[in-house]
């Protein structure tokens, strides 16, 4: 379907929008303090490189206050895909904590070293280059941000997709002390100690504690541990040093440890060789490869840690002119047991290991002035991506070379990027304004990859396996190249009256090609040059207004996207002794040739009395390849844009009220959202049918803002949906068949969930 035949819908929804136009998906915690006021409080953001308020920024943005997220006690930052439009954001697969993150039809699935992320994630404008540790916990934040569309001339590193901005709470001018504990369903315990403290007029410390807790929404048959459990231990320590008014320096370090047991999908399908019924339980497995001779090398461990540190520094020049430095290194390591056939035993474990580092240097030279603000930056990034990972085939190997078949892949993937950017806007009048932004980026990629095969008990000799057999070498080789490229942008923003506006902007995005780790140059030899860089044109045309004297705020927007040479990982069975079974699979990255993607988005508030206000917003896309070649063959009509519902909606209700020497906040909401395929070629068995989830929260917080006490109750539908799968078996027509036991498994999200919450604070 082209845009045009689009347009049908679009119509459809600018009316629907119209008619509707005094609802919104804005904090609805705000709603406890606008009984005051009759009106909606503004929303301040810093989409810009400056503080602004939401209304006042020409471009999609949702934001989410502390107060909001609190109210709603959302867990980790997951949960905002339920009420941010065309925006997905789900566990990667085995982890708790790995992300895979998509914005309006574009991301990234697979978290192997040398594919970069197409939404970008930055913690305090630092940016995680890596997906490992990414799924953040919300705890001592100050409000997140989410920019849809390409984002390159205002921050640190260029994104195709959009970005998602966590911002930690500042500390304060007095000392302060939280304590918050969450007991809930599945044992769920977590404690969260937050405390911060003036040394001196001029230098303030903080540091912040948590301990995540919960037993398994499923239980490991085989092996007696958890499935879907949680045990996160995580810190952060920071520092502000304030000598006089016009300058600033923040240093903070932080450190995240996820011993979570490892999570196994739900087997769709009898297990032919070993005789292995399908599961009652959707959360239920037999996965036996964390004590499986398989994943010996690492002991069968599953653990993430990650940890990172930077130093800020704010400089104001004048009353015009600030310099800002931001200075950032990263690392995370994760060993991850994955049981792609989720049986006892070992037909297809693979034992993982990633290890990623990062160093980030960015420069910014902010102007403000009366017509004109303007920022001016400088960009550098060195990081370094490896992962190592035994494929273990050992039913398949017994049967045909009476040992275990193992194919280790090892890969380290290094870039050394640095760009310059820029963004001015000008009032060209009092309510006529141009931005006009560029970037030029230039990426180094350099790859060092080995894939071998290896017969024998234990894995391969990275493994610590030295008694394996090496019976194949299927790629060896070391690459480098360099892609550049400059993405413009340039908006024009329109001020209808004191409570509206609209805008229109153009903007390009560029992700820079790479190598695969999977990849095989003995057998698929253009493996060893690479894959291209992805382009992106951005059409956005948007409306915004507040309305009945500030009750009711509306925001919407119009896109259309061409988007080229889409990076799309994927893997080919491969037959090495051509006997008719698939003992080993290829990486094969595509670059498909083109896809368009178009569509609206609305948010919307409405303070309907002083005590209850309402929430909507809902987002349709229309995504398509127009062009999707492989072996010379177009194969667009059979391929489909991964992890993005053509529809989504989000509807609120928040009532509050004075209760017991306080106030008291309840938000009724549900979350709806449309079909989803998880990979570029549909396969039903493991796709998501549309579903909604329906989600009950009342907190109480006391006159003097020393207490609050929540309950929350999460999928109270108890609705069964999936968020990640693997289809290597022969039911659901999987594109790649590996091992004997029909091995496609299906992740799902948390079942029903109640949460009761206590926080002192001071």
């Amino acid at each position: 379907m082209q845009f045009r035949q689009y347009s049908g819908h679009l119509t459809i929804a600018l009316g629907i929008a119209a008619a509707l136009g005094t609802l919104s998906i804005t904090p609805t915690a705000e709603a406890q303090e606008e009984g005051a006021s009759g009106a909606l409080e503004e929303i301040m953001v810093t989409a810009r490189r400056r503080e602004e308020n939401l209304q006042d920024v020409p471009a999609a943005v949702t934001a989410f206050s502390s107060e909001d997220l609190e109210l709603r006690g959302a867990s980790d930052i997951t949960e905002i895909a339920q009420q941010a439009p065309n925006v997905t954001l789900e566990p990667t697969r085995a982890t708790n904590t790995t992300l895979t993150a998509f914005i309006r039809g574009i991301g990234q699935q697979d978290p192997l070293a040398g594919f970069e992320q197409g939404v970008a994630l930055y913690i305090d404008d630092i940016y995680i280059a890596r997906p490992q540790g990414a799924l953040l916990d919300i705890y001592d934040v100050e409000r997140i941000e989410v920019l849809r569309g390409p984002q390159g001339t205002l921050y640190g590193r260029n994104a195709v997709g959009g970005a998602i901005k966590y911002v930690t709470r500042r500390l304060g001018d007095d000392p302060s002390f939280r304590a918050k504990a969450s007991v809930g369903t599945y044992g769920q315990f977590d404690a969260v100690l937050t405390g911060s403290l003036p040394v001196s007029d001029t230098f303030r410390v903080g540091a912040t504690l948590a301990s995540l807790n919960r037993d398994g929404y499923g239980d490991n048959l085989t092996t007696g541990a958890d499935n879907y459990n949680k045990e996160i231990f995580a810190y952060r320590v920071s520092a502000e040093f304030e000598p006089s008014d016009n300058l600033l320096v923040r240093i903070a370090y932080d450190k995240t440890e996820d011993d979570s047991d490892p999570v196994a999908g739900y087997r769709v399908a009898f297990a032919p060789t070993s005789n292995i019924p399908v599961l009652s339980d959707l959360r239920d497995t037999y996965a036996g490869a964390a004590q499986n001779v398989s994943t010996s090398g690492i002991n069968g461990n599953q653990e993430v840690e990650s940890e990172g540190v930077s130093l800020s520094i704010d400089w104001e020049l004048n009353d015009s002119l600030t310099l800002r430095s931001i200075t950032a290194s990263r690392e995370d390591y994760t060993e991850s047991v994955i049981d792609f056939d989720s049986l006892e035993v070992d037909d297809f474990d693979a034992p993982v290991i990633y290890d990623n580092e990062q160093t980030s240097q960015e420069f910014q030279l902010l102007f403000g002035g009366d017509r004109m603000n303007a920022v001016a930056g400088l960009y550098y990034l060195d990081a370094s991506a490896a992962n190592d990972f035994d494929v273990v085939l050992g039913q398949l190997g017994r049967n045909l070379f009476m040992t275990e078949l193992t194919s280790y892949t090892g890969g380290s993937v290094d870039t050394k990027a640095w760009s310059l950017f820029a963004d001015v806007t000008y009032d060209l009048t009092d309510d006529l304004s141009v931005s006009v932004g560029g970037r030029y980026t230039e990426d180094e990629r350099s790859a060092d990859i080995f894939r071998a095969q290896y017969l024998g008990p234990g894995g391969s000799p990275f493994f610590g396996n030295d008694a394996a057999t090496l019976i194949a070498v299927l790629t060896d080789y070391e690459a480098k190249r360099t892609y550049s490229d400059f993405t413009p942008r340039i908006n024009f923003a329109l001020r209808l009256n004191d409570d509206a506006s609209v805008y229109a902007g153009y903007s390009e995005g560029f992700k820079a090609g790479s190598f695969d780790p999977r990849g095989s140059n003995f057998v698929t030899p253009e493996a060893e040059r690479g894959f291209e860089p992805e382009t992106l044109e951005s059409i956005e045309v948007g409306y915004k207004a507040t309305l009945f004297d500030g009750r009711a705020r509306a925001n919407m927007a119009v896109f259309f996207s061409d988007y080229e040479d889409v990076q799309i990982p994927g893997s080919v069975g491969f037959d090495s002794d051509g006997d008719g079974f698939n003992d080993d699979f290829v990486g094969a990255v595509t670059n498909a040739g083109a896809a368009e993607i178009s569509g609206v988005e609305f948010e919307g508030d409405l303070l309907i009395t002083d005590n209850l206000s309402a929430q909507l917003s809902f987002s349709l896309l229309d995504a398509e390849y127009t062009e999707f070649i492989i072996d010379g063959v177009d194969v667009s009509d059979q391929r489909a844009i991964q992890n993005t519902p053509e529809s989504m909606a989000y509807l609120g209700l928040t009532y509050t009220t004075d209760l017991f020497n306080g106030s008291l906040a309840i938000n009724g909401n549900l979350s709806y959202r449309g079909e989803i395929v998880q990979f570029e070629v549909p396969a039903p068995i493991i796709d998501q049918d549309s579903y909604t989830l329906y989600n009950l929260s009342a907190v109480w917080i006391s006159d003097d803002d020393h207490w609050s006490v929540g309950l929350h109750g999460k999928n109270l539908g108890d609705e069964d949906f999936k968020t990640a799968g693997y289809c290597f078996g022969a039911t659901g027509s999987c594109p790649l068949v590996l091992g004997l036991e029909d091995n496609t498994t299906i992740f799902y999200g948390p079942p029903r969930t109640v949460t009761a919450t206590v926080e002192y604070r001071f």
